[in-house]
Formats: structure tokens, sequence, C-alpha cells
């Protein structure tokens, strides 16, 4: 079946919040680990109440169908029932982090021109004389007195929902527009978590970078479990609060799993965490670090392939086995292309970039905010280009390369740098690494790899020959790095992206061999 086969069912009105409201008033829609370690059981209920105080609320505050909202708030069901609010009366969700700095906050914020900022008491005094319109703190009793009674916005399913700003690691951040039929795209819900009407589920990370992880269980009447991050991450207090609050399905990514593999190796047999279903996404998924997931838990852990402008198009469904390092294979409803530099489809074996056909699914953009020649350039044409690379075996299943400007070539050979990142992490002496390509006068370009090592092991000579015979034995003998450098940390994006830029430019190291 054809992509627009698939969606053909598409209804013309269609409003995100509607849709995942209509449920029993007496359920749980959320489990919420409250800061002192106490779960709260938020009903729907409460959380239909809360969703029509803050509708009316904005409402008062002259905020109309298309109007932006900006919220600038951590997880909490204030604000799920802010999010429910802002598009249930047709207005433009703007979701963003609370960790943003104030200059990053005041290019989103001037960009989306929105009607109303809303955040947190102490986010307010620090924004507020710095962007250019009022700042409202979400206080205890800012919606005292305020109806709950508030109908909602008959809105369109191509009425836009919601703009998400881009990381900005390649320049100013962008705004991409997505619309209410966003939400109808996300079928990895249905199709690959599987999930059930009331089974637990915990989508890690903010909710700055995707709503799908609470919009989309609650289209299928699970429930979130919401763990509010403070201070440093911890990685065994969240899978302990997993264990505690019977979360049976989660979606996680891989700078989460590997910072628990590395605080608690033997985590299944110590944590009690059972779980159904589990995948992975936000970065590529190690092949060492899924097999330990697996042998702990008792699950294998899938990867997804995507983008902010659209995800997950290339996963895993139940009860298929994916060959090791494979991100899977496109999902039913996602056509998905491999194309060289010609414009055409390569063959199996053949590297391409990944790319989407336009509007072939809900979940693709109106276009990034007012940015019409931008927006002509990447979703008008046939293809929408995401930039990556990747390659097909005999059987389409998809393997990560790594994106157009990061691949290595290297003495004519073309080097994902995953690919052997994978390699390195599998090491017993390795945390996590990053690869980048060095200029060569000889070879065009050469490996340097960055290595954050494990607790209690030191960087020496010895070890930098062992971990370049270990990528020569494991990987291939042109593609070892040439160049190691011993870092405690590696640049990330606020979406714990590695900032290879950063690599690139850096000019000191603790240790530095060519």
């Amino acid at each position: 079946m054809s992509a627009m086969a698939y969606w053909a069912t598409v209804p013309e009105k269609y409003n995100i919040a509607v849709d995942v409201s209509g449920q029993n008033p007496d359920g749980v829609a959320m489990i919420y680990r409250r800061l002192g370690g106490a779960d709260q059981h938020v009903s729907w209920d409460w959380l239909s109440h809360r969703t029509g105080q803050f509708g009316s609320y904005l409402r008062q505050r002259g905020v109309g169908p298309g109007d932006r909202v900006v919220v600038v708030l951590p997880a909490s069901p204030d604000t799920a029932a802010a999010i429910l609010g802002t598009l249930w009366i047709g207005a433009v969700l703007v979701p963003t982090s609370p960790l943003w700095s104030a200059e990053a906050l005041g290019h989103r914020v001037r960009d989306c021109d929105p009607t109303v900022v809303l955040t947190t008491p102490d986010r307010a005094g620090d924004l507020g004389g710095s962007l250019p319109v009022p700042v409202t703190a979400l206080t205890g009793d800012l919606l005292d007195g305020v109806s709950s009674a508030c109908e909602p916005e008959p809105t369109a399913a191509d009425d836009p929902a919601a703009i998400y700003y881009t990381s900005g690691t390649s320049g100013p951040a962008k705004g991409i527009v997505h619309a209410h039929r966003w939400l109808l795209g996300h079928n990895e819900f249905g199709l690959c978590h599987e999930l059930r009407r009331g089974e637990v589920f915990h989508g890690a990370g903010e909710w700055a970078w995707s709503l799908a992880k609470l919009l989309g269980p609650w289209r299928h009447r699970a429930i979130p479990f919401v763990f509010p991050q403070t201070g440093a991450f911890d990685p065994v207090a969240l899978f302990g609060a997993l264990a505690s609050a019977g979360v049976e399905n989660v979606l996680l990514n891989p700078t989460v799993v590997r910072r628990l593999r590395t605080a608690m190796p033997d985590a299944g047999a110590r944590l009690g965490l059972t779980l159904r279903r589990a995948y992975s996404s936000s970065e590529p998924l190690p092949p060492d670090l899924a097999d330990w997931f697996a042998g702990q838990f008792g699950v294998p852990l899938y990867d997804y392939y995507g983008l902010t402008e659209s995800y997950p198009m290339i996963g895993v469904l139940p009860g298929t086995t994916p060959p090791r390092g494979s991100m899977g294979r496109p999902l039913p409803g996602w056509e998905v292309a491999l194309l060289g530099e010609d414009g055409e489809q390569v063959g199996p074996d053949t590297p391409g970039e990944i790319c989407l056909r336009a509007g072939s699914n809900p979940q693709f953009p109106l276009g990034y905010w007012n940015r019409p020649h931008d927006t002509a350039a990447a979703f008008h044409g046939t293809w929408f280009h995401t930039g990556d690379t990747a390659v097909r075996d005999q059987e389409g299943y998809l393997y990560f390369l790594g994106r157009n400007d990061d691949v290595i070539i290297s003495s004519g050979y073309r080097i994902g740098p995953y690919d052997l990142e994978a390699v390195l992490d599998a090491h017993p002496a390795v945390a996590e690494s990053a690869v980048v390509g060095d200029p060569d006068p000889d070879r065009g370009q050469i490996v340097h790899a960055y290595v954050v090592l494990v607790p209690g092991q030191e960087s020496s000579p010895e070890l930098t020959r062992d971990l370049q015979e270990h990528v020569r034995t494991r990987h291939s003998r042109f593609t070892y790095p040439r160049r190691i450098d011993y870092v405690t940390a590696l640049p990330r994006s606020t979406t714990n992206k590695i900032r290879r830029g950063a690599l690139r430019s850096a000019t000191t190291t603790r240790r530095s061999l060519p």
C-alpha cells in the first residue's frame, strides 16, 4: 500500500486536544513523580477542568486561532494542561525548554511573535526585561476564578498546531510548523509500541523537543509517566522510578541508556524493571548498547530514525529481528528512499541520502515559520532531503552512516562516524566517543576520535595503540583513528546530539597523538 493510500482517512476537521481529551473522567491521565519521590495520579477530570481554564484564560488575554503561545515550562500536570488549552482554542503552541538561556529564548520569541509567553515565576524575573513581549508567570493563583467552560475551536487538520525550533547548531534556529494532523502521523505508538489501554508509558527527554511522547500515548488511552529532571541527571533514579511506577513501555535515547550502563552495569538484576516494549531515538543506537540493554531487561531495544520535521520514518516492527546495527526499515505509511547525488535511488549496499517523499505522511510540515524561501527549498519538491546518509542491504534494512557533512572521506573511502563510534564504544575502556575528519594533505582527511574513558581508566600511549588496533580488527584497517584525544565530556546540543562542529574547531585537548 502506498503512503498516500495508507493515510487516505485523515479527516478534514481535527483538533489534537479534542482527540486526546475525550476519555473517562475518573481515569488516570498521568502519573507524575513529585520532587519528594511520591507519585501523583492525575485524573482526566482534573486535567480536563484545568485545560478548560487555560483555554478560557488565553482567550481572555486576546489569544485567538493561529496566535502563538510560547510555553517555557518543565514537564508537569499544569504544563500538560497549558499545552492542551492552547491547542483546544486553535492557538499555535511553541514549546521551549526552561533550560535555554534568555538569548536563545529571545531569538525564538522574536521570530514567532507570540501573544503570550508563559513560564515559571523564577524564569519570569529572568526573562521579563529581555523579551519583546510581556511574560506571564504560572503561579498557583493564576487561574483562580477562571471558568473551565471553554468551547473547542473546530480546527481543520491542516491548521497550524505547533512550532518546534531546531537546535540551531548549523545556524539560527528555524521554527518547524506542524499541523494538527501531525499527531495522526505518529503511528509508531500503535505499530511498534503496541500501546494498550491503561498501560504506563515513559518517553525520555523534554517536551520542548517533542510532545508525541505525551500526546501519542493519550491517543491510545495509555498513561504517560512523567519524571521531572532537576540538577544532574541520575539514570539510576530514573530507572528506579520507572520500576516503582509500573512502566512497561518506554521510549529512551542512547545517552540515557549509556549512563545507566556506566552507573549500574547490572541494572537488570537490581532494579526490578519489567518491560514489554523498548525503543530508542534522538541519536543512533550503538549495537553494543542495544545488546547490553536486552541482556539486562530481557526485551530488545530497537532504534528509530527521524527528524523534528518528520519522525519516525524508520523503525522495527515487533516480531521482526533486524540485523545487528540496523535501524530497521521504513515504517508503514512512510515513503522513504535513498537517493544519490544525481537524485536517483541507489541500489543495495550503496550509500545514499535518506529522503522522504514530500507530503506523503500527515506529519509532513507546513513549512518553516516566516521563511518562505527555506520552506519552498525544503518541502515543495518531490523529496524532503534529510541530510543524513545510510545504506540499505538486500533485505531492505537500513544502516545509518552519518550526516552528509559528517561523512569522512579518507583516501577515497567514505567513512560514516557513527559506525566507528559504535566500535570504539564497545571497547571496555571507553564510555563514549565521537569521530570527525581532520584535513590531511595526503589522504584528504584522517579520522580523529574524541574519547571519554570509563571511571578509573587513565589515558596512555598504550591505550591509544590498543584502541587503534581495536578499530582495525573490529571495523577495517583504513578507518582506524590516526588521532585520538581524551576528553572528560563530549560537547552536546540541547537535544543531546554531539556538536561535531565544536569538535572540529577544538584546539585544546587533554591528549593528542598523530
